[in-house]
């Protein structure tokens, strides 16, 4: 068969299409993985929630778990399909394709080498944004390299080569997602971790109802079901995974006490939550608000909030507010 008498089939350009649409997802989500890798090992405290970047794992960890063998399947079925008509190596549509792919390829090692040069130059080369630039870099080159040279390969020594390839590449991919497991946790850690900050959501909640509770009355409520209202639609959150309701106990007549028990160690918490439900700059019991103000360990876990009553002064006067402590 020679190349005057082969045409694209539409089994061909499935094939082809679905191949090297199969890879581009690869790839890409490949890149982000790793990116997100060198995110979790060097955080940076003004952009980073570990929940934003544990999502963006999970999400490329799937495309790769699901596009890279259908991409290794199709490879396979267009092998077999080149070794009993070798002129099928030369279609139009194989070719347009691997032709895409190499000016994909070399555009982006062009970008990210100019990226690379401006960063250096302007003297904002760090680690992190370094070592993404050669994630890139090593990435784009060798999907370049492979394509050009599969162009110009067609004996039976490049086809076994292939194959190596692919067992290379499935290894490290293999190798690249347990990674993913150390970093992230497994899927049970994900679920208690997702507890926890429901029930940090559920805290500050609970803390908010207690400080409208304090300007309306000008008191702590006594009891967890003095917060129930009907009016407002408020209940006294419980527990998402037992059932059993938050603790909730009054110090003094202006500091309280939320405990929950915690499934993981929430030490990095204001990493984890982007956006807190409600947040309220109430004060500690030693007037000094801190950074980490829902870190929380491994079980059950206390914080004490104290109310300024200069800062939110209740709505009453009927009773004597005691100075706030330290003044």
């Amino acid at each position: 068969m020679n190349i005057q008498s082969i045409k694209n089939t539409p089994k061909d350009i499935f094939l082809h299409l679905f191949n090297i649409v199969t890879f581009y997802m690869s790839v890409v989500s490949y890149i982000a993985l790793l990116m997100q890798y060198i995110n979790v090992t060097f955080p940076d405290p003004l952009n980073y929630y570990l929940a934003s970047t544990l999502n963006s794992i999970f999400w490329s960890t799937s495309i790769i778990a699901i596009a890279f063998p259908a991409y290794i399947v199709t490879s396979w079925l267009m092998e077999k399909d080149f070794a009993k008509h070798p002129a099928k190596r030369d279609l139009a549509v194989r070719k347009w394709l691997i032709y895409v792919t190499l000016f994909a390829a070399a555009v982006t090692i062009l970008g990210d080498l100019i990226a690379l040069l401006y960063n250096f130059l302007n003297g904002e080369l760090t680690l992190p944004f370094f070592l993404k630039i050669i994630v890139v870099l090593a990435v784009a080159t060798g999907v370049f390299g492979y394509y050009f040279w599969d162009l110009r390969q067609h004996t039976k020594n490049a086809a076994a080569l292939r194959k190596q390839i692919a067992r290379a590449i499935s290894a490290l991919i293999i190798l690249t997602i347990a990674a993913g497991f150390l970093i992230a946790g497994t899927p049970a850690t994900q679920r208690a971790r997702r507890l926890d900050e429901q029930r940090v959501n559920d805290l500050q909640i609970i803390q908010g109802q207690a400080l409208d509770y304090w300007m309306r009355k000008a008191e702590l409520p006594a009891t967890a079901s003095d917060l129930n209202n009907p009016l407002n639609g408020f209940t006294f959150p419980r527990d998402p995974d037992t059932g059993l309701p938050y603790e909730y106990r009054p110090i003094d007549q202006l500091s309280f006490e939320l405990c929950a028990n915690f499934q993981t160690d929430g030490s990095d918490m204001p990493y984890t939550i982007a956006k807190p439900v409600a947040p309220r700059p109430l004060y500690p019991a030693d007037g000094i608000i801190p950074q980490q103000q829902w870190a929380h360990g491994k079980g059950r876990t206390c914080f004490t909030r104290t109310i300024d009553p200069e800062l939110y002064k209740p709505q009453t006067k009927t009773k004597k507010i005691p100075p706030y402590p330290g003044q």
